[in-house]
């Protein structure tokens, strides 16, 4: 399983890419309130998430994402699922 750590460093990251990030990013923080991120801003993260995870997100899941968290959990249990890290 990847590190916790370590999925919040690449999920900040490539958070970066797609965000003007106003301060830290913390497992707590809000990817819509905290972020500012519009739906395209969403997807255009998940798709990098899923490139640098070589992953795929299911978009049944989307739902559950909330905050930063929420994000490197799922990412998470789907590296395990996959037999990853």
């Amino acid at each position: 399983m990847a590190d916790e750590e370590e999925t919040l460093r690449q999920v900040t990251e490539a958070l970066g890419s797609v965000a003007k990030v106003p301060g830290p990013i913390t497992m707590e923080t809000h990817i819509l309130h905290d972020l500012n991120l519009d739906s395209v801003a969403v997807m255009d993260l998940v798709m990098a998430l899923e490139t640098r995870f070589d992953t795929v997100i299911p978009m049944d899941r989307l739902a559950e994402i909330e905050t930063v968290g929420d994000l490197v959990r799922i990412l998470s249990r789907l590296d395990t699922a996959a037999g990853g890290g």
